[in-house]
């Protein structure tokens, strides 16, 4: 007879789906090392590298003029990498812990509300660090020589409330984003992939046309500075909840392939 290990046995026969769900986020979190050290370690080498163009610009420029350089770095987009990592996490949570979570008899329902939870917990630590980074840069007047990584116009300026929405917002959307591109392929491989990619490509292409037969160019603008950053950020919870949405009902139909 094949012995079941304890772990599986503990999924298998606990009556509470909040305790089988919060299984589903120990199991995602196992490996620590993905999940919250990597991205902390692109974070620390982005800022580091920053710092680095940061100081050879206070260095080559007139001190009269030093403030109006570093202004430009109000639009560096540096801190969108780290973000942009967080879409390959929610990719991994689908094509490595989904198989292995289908092994301990997890129901795909539970795998998909225990990684959900999973995001939010990642998204709100990860939105807490960057807050607290912000002030810290503007306290330290842009760590010592004016620039900004954590203050950036796509951060706003607001107070902590509002930053921490920002991020918190935006890195969902990066994870859900992934988690249903990884659905995406499992349940129809690459050919899944390709068809909506270029559904979306067709889709981007007619509102743009549309746009600009209709002579709308400076609306949008207008509609943009109207919203703000905070704004802007709100409407991706559209996106966000489709995409968690959609990826649900994939995944309720996807099996894993070797």
């Amino acid at each position: 007879m094949t012995a079941i290990a304890p772990e599986a046995a503990n999924l298998r026969t606990t009556p509470a789906s909040a305790h089988r769900i919060w299984r589903v986020v120990r199991l995602n979190l196992v490996n620590k090392w993905t999940t919250i050290w990597v991205p902390v370690m692109i974070m620390g080498f982005i800022w580091l590298v920053n710092w680095l163009i940061w100081w050879i610009i206070w260095g080559a420029t007139p001190p009269a003029a030093r403030a109006h350089a570093m202004d430009g770095t109000q639009w560096s987009g540096g801190g969108f990498y780290v973000f942009v990592y967080m879409l390959v996490v929610g990719i991994q949570v689908i094509s490595m812990t989904f198989p292995f979570a289908l092994g301990y008899s997890v129901t795909r329902r539970d795998f998909w509300l225990g990684s959900s939870l999973t995001f939010a917990m990642l998204s709100a630590g990860y939105a807490l660090g960057f807050t607290i980074l912000s002030f810290i840069e503007e306290w330290t007047n842009g760590w010592g020589l004016g620039g900004h990584l954590f203050t950036t116009v796509y951060f706003g300026d607001g107070g902590f409330l509002q930053r921490f929405f920002i991020v918190f917002v935006s890195m969902l959307f990066f994870f859900f984003t992934g988690a249903a591109s990884g659905t995406l392929f499992m349940r129809w491989r690459v050919n899944g992939l390709l068809i909506t990619g270029a559904l979306l490509a067709l889709l981007v292409v007619g509102v743009v046309a549309l746009i600009t037969w209709t002579g709308n160019w400076g609306a949008v603008g207008d509609w943009f500075m109207r919203m703000g950053p905070l704004g802007v950020v709100a409407w991706l919870l559209v996106p966000t909840a489709i995409a968690a949405v959609f990826g649900f009902f994939v995944l309720r139909r996807s099996t894993p392939k070797s």
